[in-house]
């Protein structure tokens, strides 16, 4: 598998959730398993990883009145993981910014 980790969750939600209970969102790859995850993250950020909770998502049909007529496609099918650190481990996505 090539990509494991695909981009950090970084919404209102998500940071009251980092603060208070020391867990992270992420975008994972569709086909990585718990252990998978959990091993690219403490690898990737030096942490200690607690658990690890996935949700897989389907995408959903949109559509739009433009002025070239309706347009209709679909988003893309993604799985998050909700992932529990050790106690006095921190993920700070802002720092390489």
């Amino acid at each position: 598998m090539d990509i494991l980790l695909i981009k950090p969750v970084v919404t209102e939600k998500m940071t009251i959730l980092g603060e208070k209970l020391n867990r992270y969102g992420m975008i994972v790859n569709r086909k990585a398993d718990k252990l998978q995850i959990k091993k690219a993250v403490e690898d990737y950020y030096k942490v200690t990883v607690e658990s690890v909770n996935t949700m897989n998502y389907r995408g959903k049909r949109k559509s739009r009145f433009t002025k070239a007529g309706l347009l209709s496609g679909r988003t893309n099918h993604y799985k998050k993981a909700i992932i529990t650190l050790k106690a006095g481990d921190r993920i700070d996505f802002f720092s390489s910014i």
